[in-house]
């Protein structure tokens, strides 16, 4: 895994996600609300609601907070129109970073992303400057049992869908396949009784940024967290590749 995916794993397994439930539960109301705007309340014919709904579901998002966000996006119950906007960004150590968002208000998204990122000595960069860095990948986490790397390249063999990568580390096992390949994947996964515990089409860096330093990583760690905490931002993705040893240094300080 990433550095950051193998960071954001450590703040799984510390319980940090239920803290920010709240949180979590007004950024998948907005992907449920945007999916359906964009391509309709059936998800078997929309795979990003598909996706949002499995999202929701992966974290417990009440049902009826889905049914409401996915009426919403079908303009059944109205409400202000919701803009996708993505920042591209340089922080410490030359680490890049792409932040996506769902926005009311773009000035204030802008104004609100431009302050984290230049407070954590980082900088907002061109359009095109970071985003060639990044290609978009289907991507499944998978928890428990299941998530074995032998076990889940078989699956996807049997279901003949096209997988770039599996790994696993102890109970987390993430996939990476082309974006064209979801939706196979995602049924190869639901016939087999497997619920991702998260999946998208994501950001996945072509080259890596080592960071052995535990300063650095804590401020690069520490700008990243302050994006996904901001409710506004669906998603950030850096080229952070963080050192094992500064991982666990990272993780003792939690």
């Amino acid at each position: 895994m990433s550095g950051h995916n193998k960071w954001s794993t450590i703040k799984h397994k510390k319980g940090r996600t239920d803290a920010k439930r709240g949180k979590i539960f007004s950024r998948l109301a907005k992907e449920l609300i945007q999916a359906t705007r964009d391509g309709g309340k059936d998800p078997l014919s929309n795979a990003r609601l598909r996706t949002a709904i499995a999202s929701a579901k992966a974290v417990n998002m009440p049902n009826d907070n889905i049914d409401r966000a996915i009426k919403k996006g079908a303009g059944e119950l109205g409400g202000a129109v919701l803009e996708e906007l993505s920042y591209e960004a340089y922080a410490s150590a030359g680490v890049a970073i792409m932040v996506d968002c769902l926005s009311d208000n773009r000035n204030r998204t802008a104004a609100e992303v431009r302050h984290m990122i230049t407070k954590a000595n980082g900088n907002l960069a061109s359009n095109g400057a970071v985003a060639w860095m990044f290609h978009r990948k289907a991507r499944f986490v998978i928890e428990g049992e299941k998530a074995d790397e032998e076990t889940l390249m078989e699956l996807c063999f049997s279901a003949e869908v096209e997988v770039e990568e599996i790994t696993a580390d102890e109970d987390i096992a993430e996939i990476l396949a082309p974006p064209a390949s979801f939706n196979d994947l995602a049924m190869a996964l639901e016939a087999d009784g497997i619920v991702p515990s998260e999946s998208g089409v994501v950001r996945i860096p072509e080259n890596q940024v080592q960071i052995n330093d535990i300063s650095v990583a804590k401020q690069v760690v520490r700008l990243i967290d302050d994006l996904e905490d901001f409710d506004d931002v669906q998603g950030v993705v850096s080229n952070a590749d963080f050192d094992d040893a500064v991982l666990e240094e990272l993780a003792a300080d939690e």
